[in-house]
């Protein structure tokens, strides 16, 4: 008899110091021995030579490898069936495009992708789904879960301080979404996964509350790292993204479709983060302090965004995702939201 739900979760997780270099040992223990490796733009030079070192040492195939810098679904469907039929896993390692692109064409060819971030910018590295231009418009699409997830808190240490800032506000933005989505199963829209609002709660409250001094310490980097790759279990068990992605994420894509350049994804978010928990009265004042203490506000102000932009996403929200009932498919609390844009004393040093 059957008597429970079957999940899937990522065979390899390592996360920590120096961990880019031991990729062949943690791909030889799994058996995966004939590999293709796609790099973000400019990381063979940087990466590269210990990632293949590390491979050679345990005799592994690199049977492709590439730089990568497109998200164009056309592209990807064009690269998946390019790939060698002795392929036994897909590497990515960067950012978010190329993970995103790995992803996909990993999922086409229904083979282990091994997800390798240089950033911690999103959680993206760890859902089972991929955004990609399609017929030009940026879209979210279904993959599956990465089967291996390597980070290397060094590494993550080189890249720009603002990939962390998107990081911090990807991470906070959990707090805001599970609300709506317990929001959304008491409107009779939605039944939540009490299993996966549990993940996604342990994972954003054990962020929060971790002691650092420092952003770029490997014990917040790793938390920060940790609390995302969970975020993506979460997911994996609620079958949708709705435990980590709300109100406060449907702003962030609106932005997407307003501006002509938008902001990173974790910083929009971060911002909308603040707005939702206002909205919501629901740990406001510990968004605000995390915000406040890591660095992320005093960067967001340097953005220069304007409250205007922000006050014509939270309209265009609901029709993002029409499906969904989150606080902001409320007309009452749209206008809260408007209201706190204009009026907030934390975002009037933020917004312009």
């Amino acid at each position: 008899m059957n008597t429970g739900n079957s999940i899937n979760i990522p065979a390899i997780l390592k996360i920590g110091s120096g961990a880019l270099k031991q990729i062949g040992t943690y791909l030889k223990a799994e058996g995966l021995n004939q590999v293709v490796i796609y790099f973000g733009n400019g990381l063979i030079d940087l990466f590269g030579m210990d990632v293949m070192k590390s491979l050679e040492k345990e005799d592994i195939t690199v049977l492709q490898y590439c730089e990568l810098d497109t998200v164009d679904i056309d592209d990807i469907i064009s690269l998946a069936f390019n790939i060698s039929n002795r392929t036994q896993a897909v590497i990515a390692i960067g950012g978010g495009k190329v993970i995103d692109a790995g992803k996909y064409a990993a999922f086409l060819r229904n083979l282990p992708f091994i997800s390798v971030p240089t950033s911690s910018s999103s959680d993206g590295f760890s859902s089972a789904s991929a955004s990609l231009i399609v017929d030009g418009r940026r879209t979210s699409v279904p993959a599956k879960l990465a089967y291996g997830i390597i980070v290397d808190t060094e590494v993550i240490k080189t890249a720009p301080e603002k990939f962390i800032y998107s990081g911090i506000g990807d991470m906070i933005s959990k707090i805001t979404a599970l609300y709506d989505w317990i929001y959304e199963e008491k409107c009779g829209y939605s039944e939540v996964n009490d299993f996966a609002v549990m993940i996604a709660k342990k994972a954003v409250n054990s962020f929060v509350r971790t002691p650092y001094h420092d952003i770029k310490e490997n014990v917040f980097l790793k938390e920060l790292l940790d609390s995302l790759a969970m975020s993506g279990i979460a997911n994996e068990i609620a079958g949708s993204s709705a435990p980590t992605s709300g109100s406060e994420h449907l702003i962030s894509h609106a932005l997407d479709k307003i501006l002509e350049v938008p902001e990173l994804h974790g910083i929009q978010v971060g911002i909308a983060t603040y707005i939702m928990s206002k909205v919501q009265d629901h740990r406001y004042v510990r968004v605000n302090t995390v915000l406040t203490d890591t660095g992320f506000w005093d960067y967001a102000a340097t953005r220069q965004m304007k409250k205007s932009d922000f006050l014509k996403a939270i309209d265009m929200a609901p029709s993002i995702k029409p499906h969904r009932h989150t606080y902001l498919h409320e007309e009452q609390y749209r206008e809260l939201a408007k209201k706190i844009v204009l009026e907030d004393e934390v975002l009037k040093g933020v917004l312009l």
